[in-house]
């Protein structure tokens, strides 16, 4: 099919397909027989569509922009922006446009994507209403978004709070659609401070892509994220507010009232086919322009890509059929004979927070398919493989809560599988590995149609040494991104010392840049990225860089540059709950506490209103404090001789203990003493991740030492030290590193075991994990990891030993309560504000109304406890989006102390507790 030189190609559409068809014009018409006009309807270019909720991430709209530099240099390739096309004559082959101009073509390329389905239900079409598809539909929402926050005002007598269930403190927001969409809908009206109902007509959350167990871990895990979730239902009837400042009434088909501020529809896409339609063009029986396998239409010179196209009577509303066809295409104006075949209909995203997969047959549709199912619903984790009937071909599968095994797997699919599937699926590192098995033409990249063979040969012929050479070589892992854990892994399987990079902003591992930054003694990001880094910054670095900054002692973790790298639980000093409020743990040394601190902490509790939990880790942890009562409630407990707890940081969480000698017949070691002096003595080092340690007075284990990070057993000649245990995803046994020491020799080593592992340890990487690597990448002059631990720091082999105890020196010496300092500084104090009209703690006319929670309203404290009391019903005004939850940026778990999901509710006078605490 190559025509002369200088031939019109005109593309209509400049979305993610058209503007990957017209990269892969570029690459592949060197002679440019092709001179390309591109027609966008947009005022801008192509953008990101797929990370569009990002934009309420702070992410600046240029930093989606998917168009390289030199793309559209004038003369071959042109763009015309902000100019739709409004007409296409097939005869005269020429298309015209909005702006009244007519393009003349030899060639004509629809992809004009889709657009959003708005169902038939009456009141749609209100000022309140809105679909997700373009960055200006963001914008309306988010206009839309400030206007709810600032319709009630203080002084105001709102009406709304008893209203069915939309009423509350926070604007409420509905998407309709409970798919890819409109998950990522609800994310991005969560990040704008509402409170999202999500409303889905299926029995489960994201019915295209997961199954009946997977969609009831996702709605679980949604929930927990405080996402209202209604299935099996649909919006029957939006009705416009009664009266100015009102919200509106959203009635479902099961006979719910809803009371909301704005509604998203997300229910899905249409094909934009109308042009096709009134230029005589065929169509598919349920839209989409009829094309082939070379994507042409019925008119042998127009051809469709992309979402605009239906293939074999189906149209695809994913990105990674449309790149296909996209490259299809190209190849076929070039001269090649490449087809449309199977489209991979593969997903792996992270709907808020959660991170879901689904790839190959994933509901079991093939005859005589088989289901292996490993369900976690404590660990939050569901995965299901699709095999044949004789169980040994992989068809397709579901991930739900962890992925990490959807980048081998995927490619697999249709392909025989490499061991038993139960196997396949066990928790990783116990079961059977399967990136070995990766035939050479098993296609790695779908975005790009890159297989393994393309990539192993780059990676030979081009010395490729990094991530980031294999996609600017092969364009594998620039799509989605859900390939690149699978370009690591053939990085290292082709014998390539896998580049140590945190992220794309930086060449250096965790541990490298802890050694840049003592060394250089660098204070700030900007100076770090600035000397030894490239971009702005990502949620996988910053986060990083702040915890190595606050383990040098470099300043209050919110002073300055340093607030702004914190994650939601650091950046308020507390830990968000599923419901948006935040717990309190002050630190207990021991679990040791006076009569006179467990009156003070009851008093808080209740003057605040606070449910309390006695934590695992011997603490008594207050939940349902609202931002702007923190500082209020850490007054009172430092003015009763209260620190922080470190709860909500990367830190020495605590040190449990047994009564120990002191009391129990069978004690032989003063437990309860040690863990006192250990907690104070490592309390508020930041680490990378949270560390746990116990001490038991006697071999009867009851403080369940050997579960812990630093794990200490009392004997009857001193003192056993255990390290690396953990009670996480996966649970593990610490290792003994030292019997019968006296205290000198276990404190001092232990000192040196929390520095070393604060200095050398990957990101997020446990101590278990730690201690486990260590047996790797130390010359090899150590096979075990604990006898190589104990060479460095009892033997000191390393000639470290003097500079890991002066650290802890410093340390010790440097402490300072975190929110002691925070009540000292004014500066500080002003970031603990909720609401833009209502900046004090708390205004007294102000009634909050928990959501579910609560059916009714309840008023503050009365005054006389230092807390303003109850007024007239006024609800306030949230100042800024909801922040990103801890979980968003470490894959931790929520809880007070970390290893259980946080699931906090308020229990109010006589109002009853939530279910969860029943």
């Amino acid at each position: 099919m190559r025509t002369d030189a200088g031939r019109r190609l005109v593309v209509v559409g400049n979305g993610m397909v058209g503007q990957r068809f017209v990269e892969a014009l570029r690459e592949r018409d060197v002679d440019r027989g092709w001179q390309v006009t591109v027609l966008g309807e947009e005022s801008r270019r192509c953008y990101d569509r797929v990370a569009l909720s990002s934009y309420f991430d702070g992410v600046d709209p240029d930093a989606l922009d998917l168009v390289p530099d030199g793309c559209y240099d004038g003369r071959d390739y042109v763009l015309h922006l902000d100019e739709a096309v409004t007409a296409i004559d097939r005869a005269g082959r020429t298309v015209t446009t909005s702006n009244g101009r007519a393009f003349g073509y030899d060639g004509l390329v629809l992809a004009t994507g889709s657009y959003p389905f708005v169902p038939p239900v009456p009141g749609a079409d209100l000022p309140g209403c809105f679909v997700y598809r373009t960055l200006d539909d963001l914008d309306a929402i988010r206009a839309a978004a400030l206007h709810a926050t600032g319709r009630v005002a203080v002084g105001e007598t709102d009406t709304t709070g008893s209203k069915a269930t939309g009423g509350g403190a926070a604007p409420v927001g509905l998407v309709v659609g409970g798919g890819l969409l409109g998950l990522e809908a609800a994310r991005a009206l969560r990040l704008l401070g509402l409170s999202v109902h999500v409303v889905e007509m299926a029995p489960r959350l994201m019915p295209l892509q997961v199954d009946g167990g997977g969609g009831a871990l996702l709605r679980r895990l949604v929930e927990e994220l405080g996402v209202t979730v209604h299935l099996g239902t649909f919006a029957a009837s939006v009705a416009g507010a009664a009266a100015a400042r009102e919200p509106m009434s959203v009635t479902l088909g099961d006979g719910t009232l809803l009371s909301v501020d704005l509604v998203v529809f997300a229910a899905g896409v249409r094909p934009r086919d109308q042009l096709a339609r009134a230029a005589g063009l065929a169509v598919g029986e349920r839209g989409g322009v009829l094309v082939d396998a070379a994507c042409r239409t019925s008119d042998p010179a127009v051809f469709a890509i992309g979402e605009c196209a239906c293939v074999d009577g189906r149209v695809y509303g994913l990105v990674a059929p449309g790149y296909t066809m996209a490259t299809v295409l190209a190849d076929r104006l070039v001269g090649r004979a490449a087809e449309f075949g199977a489209a991979d209909t593969a997903t792996k995203l992270k709907l808020l927070g959660v991170d879901v997969a689904s790839f190959g047959d994933a509901l079991a549709t093939a005859d005589g398919a088989l289901e292996v199912i490993v369900s976690d619903p404590v660990g939050g984790a569901y995965a299901k493989l699709v095999v044949s009937d004789d169980a040994t071909t992989l068809l397709g599968g579901v991930l739900v809560g962890d992925t990490s095994k959807y980048a081998a797997l995927r490619p697999l699919v249709g392909r025989p599988l490499p061991g038993d599937p139960l196997a396949i699926l066990a928790p990783s590192g116990d079961g059977v590995a399967v990136t070995g098995s990766l035939p050479a033409d098993a296609m790695v990249c779908s975005c790009h149609a890159v297989t393994r063979d393309a990539i192993d040969t780059a990676i030979v012929e081009s010395d490729l040494t990094t991530v980031a050479d294999i996609k600017a070589r092969t364009k594998a892992g620039t799509g989605c991104g859900s390939c690149v854990p699978m370009l690591k892994t053939l990085l290292a399987e082709s014998g390539v010392a896998v580049s140590p990079a945190l992220c794309e902003h930086f060449d250096y591992s965790r541990a490298q840049l802890f050694d840049i930054v003592r060394v250089n003694q660098i204070r700030t990001f900007s100076e770090l990225v600035g000397e030894y880094g490239r971009g702005r910054g990502c949620d996988i670095c910053k986060p990083v860089v702040a915890s190595v900054l606050a383990s040098l002692g470099n300043g209050h973790v919110l002073d300055g540059e340093q607030a702004a790298l914190q994650d939601t639980n650091d950046a308020f000093l507390a830990n968000i709950q599923r419901n948006g409020t935040y717990s309190v743990v002050p630190r207990v040394p021991g679990g040791e506490i006076t009569p006179a601190k467990l009156i003070a902490i009851g008093e808080v509790a209740r003057d605040f209103r606070l449910y309390t939990k006695i934590t695992g880790g011997q603490r008594i942890d207050l939940l349902g404090a609202r931002v702007e009562q923190l500082p209020a409630i850490w007054r009172r407990l430092v003015d009763a001789g209260f620190e922080s707890g470190h709860a909500y940081g990367k830190a020495l969480r605590t040190v449990k203990s047994c009564v120990g000698s002191t009391w129990c017949r069978y004690g032989v070691g003063d437990s309860v003493a040690l863990a006192i002096e250990l907690e104070l003595r490592y309390r508020g080092i930041r680490s990378p991740h949270k560390i746990k340690a116990g001490v038991s007075g006697c071999a009867r284990e009851c403080s369940e030492a050997r579960g812990k990070d630093i794990g200490v057993i009392a004997t009857e000649n001193g003192w056993n030290l255990y390290v690396g245990g953990n009670g996480g995803f996966r649970p593990r046994h610490a290792d003994l590193l030292l019997t019968d020491v006296d205290t000198e020799t276990l404190v001092r080593t232990i000192d040196r075991f929390i520095v070393f592992y604060i200095r050398t340890a990957d990101r997020l990487q446990r101590t278990s994990s730690w201690v486990e690597s260590l047996s790797a990448g130390n010359g090899g002059d150590h096979v075990d990891g604990l006898a190589y631990l104990r060479s460095v720091l009892v033997d000191d082999t390393l000639g470290i030993a003097a500079e890991l105890d002066a650290a802890i020196r410093r340390h010790v010496a440097s402490y300072e309560d975190e929110w002691a300092a925070v009540l000292d500084d004014p500066e500080r104090l002003r970031r603990f504000t909720s609401f833009v009209n209502a900046p004090d703690t708390p205004d007294p006319s102000i009634t909050f109304i928990t959501e579910r929670d609560q059916p009714r309203p309840v008023p503050l404290p009365a005054p006389s406890r230092g807390v303003p009391g109850a007024g007239p019903t006024v609800l306030a005004v949230p100042a800024v989006p909801a922040a990103r939850g801890a979980d968003d940026l470490t894959g931790t778990a929520g809880g007070a102390d970390g290893d259980e999901p946080a699931r906090a509710a308020v229990a109010v006078g006589d109002a009853p507790a939530p279910d969860a605490f029943r």
